[in-house]
């Protein structure tokens, strides 16, 4: 299969995200393991690309249970079986949610500034998966400066640069202005991934169908 891909073509995979969001951190573990099953490692370019559930978020955050009662109408009954269900599909691919009653929704623009000074160094990723790590199985509110830092450093990146990425006004209108631009694309939910800047799929899909499109790409290049 590599063998129909020249050596400097990737495949370019935006995924649309939020560190809140647990069907995000799901659907990439199912893509990735589709990437793993194709052996194309090295044959597939991500970026991570920003979208905030909570925008509007206040500092303080909100019990998880309770936001989702009010922004979805979800039974304390319903957000157990939902838990639970995550958590195994978590499980299938090596992914640890560790849900509690006092775990809170946060604001997560300042994450999302941070992830991209770390994609600038090379480290976008390697933040990402820190981040959702931190969130679901540490349960570390990402919305607080010293406990974003502290991930950044855990995946190499220079604290003072960090810092000062936190702090630029620019960054911040590029993140609001990023958003803005894949919510004028069409994309409204999240995980969105697009294949090569011409196609999406929305939702945690399968690995079955992230293969598909995946071979089919790679079909195109023969």
């Amino acid at each position: 299969m590599n063998k129909n891909i020249t050596e400097n073509q990737k495949i370019k995979l935006d995924i649309v995200s939020d560190v809140m969001c647990p069907w995000c951190i799901v659907g990439y573990k199912r893509l990735e393991a589709a990437i793993n099953e194709l052996g194309i490692q090295d044959k597939i370019d991500i970026e991570w690309q920003p979208f905030e559930l909570n925008p509007d978020m206040p500092v303080e955050g909100e019990n998880l249970r309770d936001h989702l009662m009010r922004k979805y109408g979800s039974s304390a009954e319903d957000s157990a079986k939902a838990r639970d269900n995550i958590t195994a599909m978590g499980a299938e691919y090596g992914f640890e949610f560790n849900y509690s009653d006092d775990m809170n929704v946060v604001n997560t623009r300042d994450a999302h500034i941070l992830l991209g000074y770390a994609f600038e160094q090379g480290l976008q990723h390697a933040l990402k998966q820190r981040l959702f790590t931190a969130f679901f199985t540490e349960g570390k509110d990402v919305s607080k400066r010293d406990v974003l830092l502290a991930q950044a450093q855990a995946v190499g990146l220079d604290l003072a640069g960090a810092t000062q990425a936190l702090d630029d006004a620019r960054r911040r209108r590029h993140v609001e202005e990023s958003e803005l631009t894949w919510q004028q694309r069409g994309i409204s939910g999240v995980p969105t991934v697009v294949f090569n800047r011409t196609s999406a799929i929305t939702g945690a899909h399968p690995q079955s169908s992230y293969k598909q499109v995946l071979q089919e790409l790679l079909a195109e290049v023969q």
